[in-house]
């Protein structure tokens, strides 16, 4: 959804291409490559430097882990050093899918990997793109992909091969075209280091189907002390993507009602600013500069939603409004989001 020329590292998910991908990768060089998420900015798990080289190209703090992205199931075993029996149930139950657990990390595992921590974040992605991609590496010796979204930190994530390249061509050996991603946003975490499962951040697998996986109910983490973390990266999360600020456009955006959108974006207008808008339900204000519709329904929305945003962030207007989504579990993930991106300021 951009005007960009096309960039000559985005390559067809052809085998010659995902073979030469996985020579990059065990060569210590990034490559972006599609998950059913979001597209993540890869490198070897096992290479230290490798790793270190995601967080130049991304501007991201060295204290925030990134997931290991495994081929298989018995792939756990290598990052974690236990796999408690609630892992077992949901890797069994959910995987390949989009799901991350963290577990303690092997004594092996590097601190670029888990950014200092004693636990480690992996997933078995469900793309046919990606999955092919990690045998491939396999293959050559490979044991796993570290790849948070490949995007600048804190900005919107990509969902496209072209989003990756607005962010990030300069910074990458190659990217691997496998389309716009299916689900649109991050993975589920959930944390199993303590006494109980721990939701650390809400995805696109319902939290029902997880819970009687499980046969327990998930925790949710402390609301008070993720308020502390900052907009600069400077608090030390326990998996990516939980800040309160983060997902965001660089233009000013705020999450508001239906029913007072059209007032606010008079109001703006009156001090003489240009107003985008992301809307739901609530018809286009009358002086927005740009509006886009997305689906009314959670799976459309969450699809649609980051290429929306950096659509509209494209038009360099001044503030961005955003209607806001119901405040229900069906769509706790995307209404997470939305809250990171805005950095939680709602207009009643």
């Amino acid at each position: 959804m951009t005007d960009s020329p096309p960039s000559s590292l985005i390559a067809p998910a052809t085998r010659a291409t995902l073979e030469r991908a996985a020579t990059l990768l065990r060569a210590g060089e990034l490559v972006a490559f599609p998950t059913e998420t979001v597209y993540g900015l890869g490198a070897d798990a096992a290479n230290p430097a490798a790793v270190a080289k995601i967080f130049a190209a991304k501007g991201r703090p060295a204290n925030h882990p990134v997931i290991v992205h495994v081929a298989a199931a018995e792939d756990f075993a290598f990052w974690a050093r236990e796999i408690p029996a609630a892992a077992s149930k949901l890797i069994a139950r959910f995987c390949p899918g989009p799901l991350t657990l963290i577990l303690p990390r092997a004594a092996h595992v590097s601190d670029a990997v888990t950014g200092g921590q004693d636990s480690v974040g992996i997933r078995m992605p469900s793309h046919p793109v990606a999955r092919r991609l990690l045998q491939a590496f396999a293959a050559q010796g490979g044991r796993g992909i570290a790849a948070p979204s490949a995007n600048r930190f804190g900005h919107v994530s990509p969902t496209t091969a072209q989003h990756v390249a607005d962010d990030l061509e300069d910074r990458v050996a190659m990217i691997v075209d496998g389309g716009s991603c299916e689900h649109g946003i991050e993975s589920t975490i959930i944390a199993l280091t303590g006494d109980a499962p721990l939701l650390l951040r809400p995805g696109s697998l319902p939290l029902i189907a997880l819970e009687a996986t499980l046969g327990v109910p998930l925790r949710h983490p402390d609301r008070s002390r993720a308020a502390a973390d900052t907009a600069d990266g400077s608090a030390t999360p326990r998996a990516p993507g939980t800040l309160a600020s983060h997902y965001a456009p660089r233009t000013p955006a705020e999450l508001v009602n239906a029913e007072t959108l059209a007032a606010v974006s008079s109001r703006y207008h009156r001090e003489g600013k240009r107003v985008a808008a992301l809307l739901r339900t609530a018809h286009a204000p009358e002086r927005a500069a740009h509006t886009l519709i997305a689906p009314v329904d959670v799976s459309g929305y969450a699809h649609m939603l980051y290429a929306a945003l950096r659509a509209l962030d494209a038009h360099g207007d001044d503030v961005l409004l955003i209607e806001d989504v119901p405040a229900s579990a069906e769509w706790l993930a995307v209404r997470d989001r939305l809250l990171k991106a805005t950095y939680q300021e709602i207009r009643n």
